[in-house]
């Protein structure tokens, strides 16, 4: 990809010149050990107002700190959980990808649709699929370089439009699901801390989040086809990518043979689903869990997801392959599983360093002092309430740069944005919707994003000189449409007072006899 021009071509400059992500993570570990030993001395605190703790920032160069950081070393990257999301699901996505299943059934797939469809196809697929969670980053966006790849577009758009559905589009949806409990559930006590009677509705953003589908999905398509694409140029790879290189024919209808395999690969598919509904709505159903809240049922069944798409890919991988003839033996399968695992090494180097980032930055408490701080700030501003919210939205944006995790952002600005706004007028409702329209649209620019370097990774299969300058580049024309059309979204739903789910509106008043101190 040719260096470009103005803004984008910017960015890409600057990010270009950065190091490589796992020497930009063990900077900001050595950033991180300074600042907080200089935090600790300061002083740095803030009153947690949940629970009214006061959390004071911690050196990790205490005694206690450097005995964890070296005695618990396997087991913070053990318990780094993107790892084994990843490691678990590619697994499978391996054995799908090495026995030619990947490329021979998108192949068969795009070949009779509109390529101008593609790209909202794409988009509205990754959006939904946010409810499998961080498998979605895994199995989607490689998917959709595959697919853009087979209909002779550029795979790193293709690349793009999927990761800012399933990541920049975060808390669009249409139905309400895991992020809804979770999010709302941290509201509920945020708002009770006012009003002892409210209780959460884990359909109360339903409404809001189908919106954000329907106008996120447009407007990626409009990002993809007339700024991103464009700006990468035509493809012209010097060699097949890995999953088109490996046994597959050059034509591009499927053969009789690959019809057979994609036919069996098909009834695997079926018995995997079939498997995973019986457990699901059969009787002492494992994956529901009977006892838990109405928030609380489906848990089991999104925390199984990743392991069912191992297993699915794993069991169509092998169904189509020993219809074709890639896999003939239980070995076969055994050496395609260690090739994909051999592939990981890098991203298994990142997630080291990683892994200690995020659980050093968690015990030196700058997190949640740098986040009720800048909560306190918006109390303190004095702003209407619209643009309250607006800044709200702001707010969360940009702290979602530095702290990826959105429960634990909404963990420290919940106890102080829900009341406050409560006592504006705002449902509880309101501002989770408001935190989670910020909380999206700038996953996809932040290097800190433990995915960012999977995705640069995936990109980098296709275009070799493709560095974090180039995708930080690609995907901010996302972030700022996505980022300027919620702010409208909040305004106007704020301004006309939309309903936001069911039972769920804008406007709040609080019950008569919640006495409220001066």
């Amino acid at each position: 990809m040719a260096m470009q021009s103005g803004v984008l071509g910017m960015i890409e400059k600057v990010g270009n010149r950065l190091p490589d992500p796992v020497v930009i993570f063990v900077w900001m570990i050595a950033i991180l050990f300074v600042g907080s030993m200089v935090a600790a001395g300061l002083g740095a605190s803030a009153v947690n107002p949940a629970t009214g703790e006061t959390l004071t920032a911690v050196s990790l160069a205490t005694s206690e700190n450097l005995r964890r950081l070296f005695v618990d070393m396997p087991r913070t990257l053990t318990s780094f959980a993107p790892l084994g999301f990843v490691l678990t699901v590619m697994l499978g996505a391996g054995v799908a990808e090495r026995t030619g299943l990947f490329s021979a059934a998108m192949r068969a797939s795009v070949s009779k649709a509109p390529k101008t469809l593609l790209t909202p196809i794409i988009i509205f697929t990754a959006i939904i699929s946010n409810h499998a969670a961080d498998a979605a980053y895994v199995v989607l966006v490689p998917l959709a370089a595959v697919v853009f790849a087979a209909a002779g577009r550029h795979p790193v758009a293709g690349i793009a439009a999927a990761f800012a559905g399933v990541s920049g589009g975060f808390s669009a949806n249409v139905f309400p699901g895991h992020l809804d409990a979770l999010l709302l559930g941290i509201t509920e006590p945020a708002a009770r801390l006012l009003d002892p009677t409210w209780t959460a509705n884990i359909a109360g953003n339903w409404w809001f989040i189908l919106a954000m589908t329907v106008v996120f999905t447009p407007l990626g398509w409009w990002v993809t086809d007339r700024i991103v694409e464009p700006r990468l140029g035509p493809w012209a790879p010097v060699s097949p990518p890995p999953e088109v290189a490996e046994g597959e024919a050059d034509s591009q209808a499927a053969s009789a043979r690959e019809r057979k395999g994609l036919i069996w690969a098909g009834l695997g598919a079926v018995a995997v689903i079939g498997l995973w509904a019986a457990m699901t709505i059969g009787p002492a159903a494992p994956f529901i869990n009977a006892e838990g809240g109405p928030g609380e049922r489906m848990t089991p069944f999104y925390s199984s997801l990743v392991a069912g798409f191992f297993l699915l890919f794993l069991v169509c991988g092998v169904a189509y392959g020993a219809a074709v003839g890639t896999v003939k033996s239980q070995g076969d399968v055994v050496r395609l599983t260690g090739q994909s695992m051999a592939e990981m090494g890098p991203y298994i180097v990142l997630a080291f360093v990683a892994a200690h980032f995020v659980t050093m930055f968690n015990w030196s408490n700058l997190g949640a002092i740098i986040a009720i701080h800048g909560a306190e700030g918006l109390r303190a501003s004095g702003l209407p309430t619209p643009l309250l919210l607006t800044a709200m939205v702001l707010l969360a944006a940009s702290i979602n740069i530095f702290i990826g995790s959105a429960s634990a952002k909404w963990a420290a600005l919940a106890p102080i944005l829900v009341p406050m706004l409560m006592l504006l007028g705002v449902s509880p409702e309101m501002s989770t919707a408001a935190y989670r329209m910020g909380d999206s649209t700038t996953n996809i620019v932040t290097p800190l994003m433990v995915y960012f370097p999977l995705i640069l990774g995936f990109a980098q299969r296709y275009q070799k000189d493709f560095r974090i300058g180039s995708l930080m580049a690609v995907m901010v024309p996302y972030s700022l449409t996505f980022l300027a059309a919620g702010l409208i979204m909040v305004l106007g739903w704020t301004s006309f007072d939309l309903p936001l789910g069911p039972g769920a509106t804008v406007d709040y008043v609080l019950p008569t006899q919640v006495q409220v101190q001066p």
